[in-house]
């Protein structure tokens, strides 16, 4: 199964706060009825389906393949070397999520692209949930009933980081991972501007934002090579998520407060927010922790 930041196969999250908060208590109730495996599933069952479908119907017109491929995954598609190699990255994805021993952890070349899955589908569960609800109700990945899925927020709970989509154009702010993207976008633009080469700029950014060796690939272009088409594992049994429970981290806002419920609790805050909203929102929360 893939890897995210948090167990997707956990069937029944819970907030030690929502007997106290209502609102909490009802995102809490959404966030359980949402099967987190099946969208994932059918997030990437639904690109590889479109993608044969496309290359099917195109036939041997590669400049119409290709943009379709870079309209479908543009988060991705600047970083492979041909359609090949992004089905073959799909497939890889299909059978690891599909795996149920080991935990198949994500370079960012592979979280641009599930990104890009997350992102389409999502787009075409919410439509029918409006337009063909018994289509929706198919799927099966809301309990109780289909209903819209809120992308920006699953991205931000289920994403580690979002620097895989630096210097890329997307329609989602992602307020958890903006202010951090924009800060090295922007330092990157300005001594871009005072004549620095994109080496040492990349190198001393690295350092300073302490950036994955693979984002900082993706900003020089690369494509993805035949090492970074792997996706590592290791076994199910192996307690990759213990950290997120543990209550003594030192890493939250509140004393006694585990990453985890920290996450729920922050996007809970945000939640449907617009970027000015989000910022004061944080800067609220920030004030309470240093009171």
């Amino acid at each position: 199964m893939l890897a995210f930041a948090k167990d997707i196969s956990e069937k029944a999250p819970v907030h030690p706060e929502e007997s106290k908060n209502v609102k909490l208590k009802e995102y809490m109730e959404y966030q359980r009825k949402i099967d987190h495996e099946r969208l994932v599933y059918y997030s990437l069952d639904h690109a590889k389906a479109f993608l044969l479908k496309n290359i099917g119907a195109l036939g041997s017109n590669k400049k119409k393949i290709e943009e379709y491929a870079q309209n479908a995954f543009p988060a991705t598609y600047g970083n492979v070397a041909s359609v090949d190699d992004l089905m073959t990255m799909l497939r890889k994805l299909t059978n690891a999520h599909n795996a149920t021993n080991n935990w198949y952890r994500m370079n960012p070349y592979y979280m641009a692209l599930v990104y890009d899955c997350i992102h389409r589908f999502i787009q075409v569960y919410n439509r029918l949930v409006v337009e063909n609800y018994e289509k929706a109700e198919e799927y099966a990945i809301v309990e109780g009933g289909a209903r819209e899925i809120d992308f920006e927020d699953w991205v931000q709970l289920y994403f580690p980081h979002g620097d895989f989509l630096i210097g890329k154009k997307i329609k989602h702010s992602h307020f958890l991972f903006y202010k951090r993207i924009s800060a090295i976008e922007k330092e990157f633009s300005q001594k871009k501007q005072k004549g620095e080469s994109q080496e040492a700029i990349l190198k001393s950014l690295k350092e300073e934002y302490d950036i994955d060796p693979g984002v900082i690939e993706m900003m020089e272009g690369k494509k993805i090579s035949s090492k970074d088409m792997e996706l590592f594992y290791t076994s199910r049994e192996n307690p990759i998520y213990e950290y997120l429970y543990e209550t003594d981290s030192g890493e939250t806002f509140m004393d006694g407060e585990s990453l985890l419920d920290h996450s729920y609790f922050l996007n809970f805050q945000i939640k449907g927010l617009s970027l000015q909203e989000a910022e004061s929102a944080f800067d609220q929360a920030s004030q309470i922790s240093r009171n």
